[in-house]
């Protein structure tokens, strides 16, 4: 099967699936978030927009914040990183920290997988990273460190090889993201950020 229709078929049942979980009201205003990320922000694989339920919403609110101020989705080859750059670059702080606390508040079904890599390669890379993020993946408030297990695969994947390349984290206000940019040094490959996705996805 050609990819990009695996990866339609998986978006259309996980359309099902989310139909069967409780649907929280879109808050008047914010529809346009929906428009990207689906009905109860369960993600869109076909245009690159991610799962946002269960993300922490001090994570969502910094994220957005950054994207605002330029500190995320400047670099030319981060595309959808420019398009929430201009997204949310006119939203005040009170609607951020609106959309940031609607999204803890959304329920949509876990996102199948759709990469392949070595489990158990992804394993040895993780134990690095659970110093921030937890054995679980289940992140760390007070390290400033985001929930890894609820994100699509294929999106963990993206932002591994963003941080790699030096797409993401470069900006010297953007403490967090210098300090994940260090930290994905144990990411050499688009290999190694296959193998821990695939890790990090099956985290409980």
């Amino acid at each position: 099967m050609h990819v990009k229709t695996l990866l339609f078929s998986l978006f259309m049942a996980s359309l099902g699936h989310s139909a069967q979980a409780k649907e929280t009201p879109t808050p008047a205003g914010l529809e346009y978030c929906t428009v990207c990320h689906g009905s109860q922000l369960m993600g869109n694989v076909n245009i690159g927009a991610p799962r946002l339920t269960e993300l922490s919403s001090w994570y969502v609110e910094r994220q957005l914040q950054n994207f605002k101020l330029g500190k995320r989705g400047a670099h030319p080859a981060d595309k959808t990183g420019g398009e929430m750059m201009l997204m949310v670059g006119k939203l005040s702080d009170e609607e951020i920290a609106e959309i940031a606390d609607w999204v803890t508040q959304t329920v949509s079904t876990k996102p199948e997988a759709v990469i392949e890599g070595d489990i158990h390669l992804g394993e040895q890379q993780y134990q690095a990273c659970a110093a921030c993020h937890g054995e679980s993946g289940q992140g760390n408030k007070v390290l400033g460190a985001p929930k890894l297990n609820g994100l699509n695969d294929w999106y963990l994947v993206t932002q591994l090889n963003h941080f790699r390349l030096g797409y993401r984290g470069t900006d010297k206000s953007d403490i967090y993201g210098q300090q994940m940019k260090a930290a994905s040094n144990v990411v050499l490959s688009e290999e190694d950020a296959a193998n821990l996705a695939t890790y990090i996805y099956q985290l409980k």
